[in-house]
C-alpha cells in the first residue's frame, strides 16, 4: 500500500481550509485518510504561527513507516525541520516564454532605431 502524507482541502469556495493528512495514495485527495496530523490555512499571514499546525510526533512516525509526503507537505516539513531542505533548481522559470522574447526583441530593435539614425 502506497502511503502518502497530503493535503486534503475543506472550506468554501475562494476561502481553502486544508486538513494534512495520513491516506492511501488511491483515496480521492478529500475522500477517506487514515489520521489526520494538522491544518494549513493560507488565509493566515505568512508569519502567523496558526497558518501551519501540525502533529510532529505523528508525521515522524508516518514518514518512519514509509509514507511520502507531497512536494508542498515536504516544504512545510522543511520549514518545520522534520526533513533535511532539498534543492531545487528550476533553470527554465526565469527564462520569458514566446511571446514575450518576441515583444523583447521589438523593444531592443525599436531601441536601436533611433540610435541609427
Amino acid at each position: 500500500m502506497s502511503m502518502k502524507i497530503r493535503l486534503a482541502r475543506g472550506g468554501s469556495k475562494k476561502r481553502p481550509h486544508y486538513a494534512i493528512v495520513a491516506t492511501d495514495s488511491r483515496n480521492p485527495r478529500d475522500g477517506r485518510f487514515l489520521e489526520k496530523l494538522g491544518t494549513y490555512d493560507p488565509m493566515q499571514a505568512k508569519d502567523s504561527e496558526t497558518r501551519v499546525k501540525m502533529d510532529l510526533d505523528r508525521v515522524k512516525h508516518w514518514l518512519g513507516l514509509g509514507a511520502q509526503p507531497t512536494d508542498r507537505v515536504a516544504r512545510m516539513l522543511e520549514a518545520a525541520g522534520v526533513l533535511p531542505k532539498k534543492v531545487r533548481n528550476n533553470p527554465k522559470s526565469a527564462v520569458p516564454g514566446k511571446t514575450m522574447a518576441e515583444r523583447a526583441k521589438k523593444r531592443a530593435a525599436r531601441a536601436e532605431a533611433p540610435a541609427a539614425e
